[in-house]
This record gives C-alpha cells, sequence and structure tokens, in this order.
C-alpha cells in the first residue's frame, strides 16, 4: 500500500479554525485523475489541491485543484494555501515570489513576510453576459427592492467564472436563500456556477465590504471564502467604479453566516480599460499526516 503527504490550512483566516479549509496533497503526480477526484470526494473540502512534483515546470509548480464534484482550472484560496505549503515544505525558506502553473495559466504568489499576507495576482478579466434582476431574485429569494440597480448583475472570470449580485444591505445578504430549482435553471445558460452576493454593509467597521458565494453545481453550497470569485468582485469594482473611482485597496469578510470568518484583501486598478487584479490574506497550518493510496 503507498501513501503520500498532505496539510491542512485555513485560508484567508483569522486565526485558527477560521478562513477556508484546504487539504494539500504533495508529489502527486502518479495519482490517477479519478483517484484525485475520490480524495477531493472524501475530504469534502470545497478545494483540494494536488502539487504533482517538487521540481518546477516552466518556472512554475503544477497544481491540480478538485472541488468535491470536479476539477476546476483556478481557484482562489487553493491557490495561497497551496503556495503556503510550496514555500514552507518544500522550498523550505522564505521567498518573495512563487509561480503555481494550474490549467487556467501561471498564476504568481508573491510574500509580505512582515505583514504575513500571501498575494495572488488574477489573470486579465473578462466581462460576460447581463443577467435579468427578475430571474436573480428568484434564485436568491429575494424581494427585487433588495437589489441595487445602479450596477449590473454580470457573470465576470479572471479565470473561473462567476456572477456577481450588488445587494443593497446587510439584510440582503443574510436574507439569501437559494431556490436550488431555479439556481439550476439559471446556470443551465450560463458560462458561470457560482453566484457572490455583495453589500457595502459590514459586520465589522474595520471592513468595506461582505460577500457570500453559492457554488451547488460544484458541491459547495456555500463557501467560507472564495479568492476566484473576489478577483472578479475587485474586477467589477473598478470597471463600474463603485467606489467613484478606478482604484481600490479594500477588506473583503466572508463565511459569517457558516461561522468561518474569513477576511480578504483586494487591490485593482482600471487603466485605460486594462485591469489588475490581486487578492490576498493569511493562511494558518492547522494538521499534515499520511494518506494512504
Amino acid at each position: 500500500m503507498g501513501k503520500i503527504d498532505y496539510s491542512i490550512v485555513d485560508v484567508f483566516s483569522q486565526g485558527k479554525y477560521t478562513g477556508n479549509q484546504l487539504a494539500v496533497f504533495k508529489n502527486a503526480e502518479n495519482i490517477s485523475s479519478r483517484e484525485m477526484q475520490q480524495i477531493a470526494k472524501e475530504i469534502n473540502y470545497s478545494e483540494t489541491t494536488f502539487i504533482l512534483s517538487d521540481t518546477k515546470k516552466d518556472n512554475g509548480y503544477d497544481v491540480r485543484i478538485f472541488t468535491p464534484n470536479e476539477e476546476v482550472p483556478f481557484a482562489g484560496h487553493p491557490t495561497l494555501g497551496t503556495a503556503y505549503i510550496i514555500q514552507n515544505e518544500i522550498v523550505g525558506e522564505p521567498i518573495e515570489k512563487l509561480v503555481l502553473n494550474f490549467k487556467a495559466g501561471q498564476i504568481p504568489v508573491s510574500f509580505d513576510q512582515q505583514e504575513e499576507i500571501l498575494w495572488m495576482e488574477q489573470n486579465q478579466p473578462t466581462f460576460g453576459r447581463i443577467l435579468n434582476s427578475n430571474q436573480v431574485s428568484e434564485v436568491l429569494s429575494l424581494d427585487k427592492e433588495y437589489i441595487d440597480d445602479r450596477f449590473p448583475i454580470q457573470e465576470v472570470s479572471t479565470g473561473l467564472p462567476v456572477i456577481i449580485v450588488p445587494l443593497k444591505s446587510l439584510e440582503a445578504v443574510k436574507n439569501v436563500r437559494i431556490n436550488k430549482e431555479k439556481y439550476f435553471e439559471l446556470i443551465e445558460h450560463t458560462d458561470a456556477k457560482a453566484i457572490m452576493v455583495f453589500s457595502p454593509e459590514t459586520y465589522s467597521d474595520n471592513n468595506h465590504l461582505n460577500v457570500r458565494d453559492f457554488a451547488d453545481y460544484f458541491g459547495i453550497p456555500e463557501d467560507a471564502a472564495t479568492g476566484s470569485a473576489n478577483g472578479c468582485l475587485a474586477s467589477y469594482l473598478v470597471k463600474y467604479r463603485y467606489f467613484d473611482k478606478g482604484e481600490i485597496n479594500i477588506r473583503v469578510e466572508q463565511g459569517y453566516e457558516i461561522s468561518r470568518p474569513s477576511l480578504l484583501f483586494l487591490r485593482a486598478n482600471d487603466e485605460n480599460d486594462k485591469i489588475r487584479v490581486s487578492v490576498g490574506g493569511k493562511v494558518e497550518k492547522i494538521a499534515q499526516g499520511e494518506w494512504f493510496l
């Protein structure tokens, strides 16, 4: 019987047992795709990652990401959590930057050693279909009046698309209840399979936005902290001048409604219709062990 080393980390954490859980497996190149999927289903976190080798390829580390239901080309908290493990357990010393090779492309991660924050620079965003507020309000089980109609409901992607929905208040965010029948009807016709709602009202006065992310399609009824979707949100915020400017440096809270409080840092700027986006957060290692194959 073979075995493989793995670690568990909390990403976008505010201390132990907060943020989004991630399992990271090392030296996984000999594990089949089928078994990777089975492992991810067994662990049942929102994502599990597999570092294929300790050796760089094309100046980066090859990594695959699986939700409980399927493989995805990119995801945010797996990027930072995996980079943390590579720095601490493969490189073995503090570094300024490394690159992860995903199916969606290469994603650079930088390390702010002083603040203990990891930052990932996401791909240039694409803005897709604008959705009807009547249909989306039915999916969210919210009255249409809770949706902030000054801004569009839109599909946005920096590698993994999400539907961005602006809400008016924290009360509206708290009241969201996904109607699964309406949700699956909606995503039959969209590239994005996840929905992120956000509000300018927050639990903490130190933060700028509160968000929730729902992705039943991937086996994730609600995510504790979603780095990829927050990158899409950051792009959306600067494109539509949500804060009346084309540049942001903000704090976003997520996961409070499912007792996994998380904190994400978003930086973005829109200059000459070219948007640059970075998402940052802290990582806390929780456990390590051996998995029997």
